[in-house]
């Protein structure tokens, strides 16, 4: 069988305790993937003086996957995300996340949700000046190619995993030319996917439903900010970042990520949760056409978390991290 390269960053702070574990549940799967090593962020400063090295991006282009734990990003001050930086330069038009409840775990039970959310412009595209003192001014880019290219995305995802709706949530109400066109262009795609039911919410409206009712949604189709905000929020319905795995795809590769923090405070403690890096493994694997194999990831890790035994302490356990990842190899 063929070996499969994948990039690997392990990221900072917890980085690279989740990823060890990771790895060991990878190799339980005894699938051909070779982790190829590389840095970004705060790593590759200190060792290249650079945040995001040629190396780094060469090699994600080489081997089209990548996977990666969480990088640190300095607030307020200093170098901007490598994440949106790593979006921006490889075209990772599309943000996949995926929120599904966990039995015994999750406060809301039932959720099975996908967040669909733009990834290259909007408030994010980071064109802000000071016009005056004390006077500063964010620019907010929305264009019909990418609008256009992430509701096809939205659309073909739900036709292909067997989804019944798309909702997209805007402010438009508000913002009426900018949300306005993402709404036109959404509203255009749907009508070539009769069978997928579409409709839109504000996206206030669309917070206070998720947090009273998160059931009733299938797939969101968010803007970059909103997309930020929402997933997070619907992070939270489950059980918090430390257990939803997230996607940046774009044409050409592919990053999967845990999109928790690196979580300095508690860095070789033990203490890490790798539950989201694990479904991030697994969700890599559906991309590679190992779907069977990404099932029993994902049913190896239900398992494991059912026992209270194995649960770190972000999810009211004791267990360290290689605990709970030595009883997901286990459970495979």
């Amino acid at each position: 069988m063929k070996s499969i390269p994948i990039t690997l960053i392990e990221g900072d702070g917890i980085g690279p305790e989740i990823a060890s574990v990771m790895k060991k549940v990878a190799q339980a799967t005894q699938l051909s993937l070779v982790f190829e090593p590389a840095l970004a962020g705060q790593a590759a400063l200190e060792a290249y003086a650079e945040l995001l090295p040629d190396r780094t991006l060469k090699q994600i282009k080489q081997n089209k996957v990548a996977l990666k734990g969480p990088l640190t990003t300095p607030v307020g001050k200093g170098f901007r995300s490598i994440n949106v930086l790593l979006r921006k330069t490889l075209k990772l038009f599309a943000n996949v996340r995926p929120v599904r409840s966990i039995p015994q775990i999750s406060p809301y039970q039932g959720v099975d949700l996908v967040i669909m959310r733009e990834n290259t412009e909007d408030l994010y595209a980071g064109i802000e000046h000071e016009i005056a003192p004390g006077v500063v001014e964010s620019i907010k880019v929305i264009t019909r190619v990418a609008s256009t290219r992430i509701a096809q995305y939205a659309f073909e995802y739900a036709m292909k995993n067997g989804r019944k709706r798309v909702t997209s949530i805007h402010k438009a109400n508000i913002m009426k030319l900018s949300d306005g066109l993402f709404l036109e262009c959404a509203r255009k795609v749907s009508k070539a996917y009769p069978k997928i039911q579409y409709d839109e919410l504000i996206v206030d409206n669309a917070c206070m439903q998720l947090v009273s009712k998160p059931q009733q949604f299938d797939v969101l189709l968010l803007e970059n900010l909103y997309g930020d905000i929402v997933s997070d929020l619907a992070a939270g319905l489950v059980g918090g970042l430390g257990l939803v795995p997230g996607a940046n795809i774009g044409k050409k590769c592919a990053i999967f990520e845990s999109v928790h923090g690196s979580a300095p405070d508690i860095a070789g403690q033990g203490k890490a949760n790798p539950t989201a890096m694990i479904l991030t493994f697994a969700m890599m694997l559906e991309y590679l056409g190992k779907g069977k194999v990404a099932k029993q990831v994902e049913a190896a890790v239900f398992k494991t978390l059912a026992n209270k035994r194995f649960r770190t302490p972000d999810l009211g356990g004791r267990a360290s991290t290689e605990e709970l990842g030595e009883a997901v190899v286990r459970a495979l």
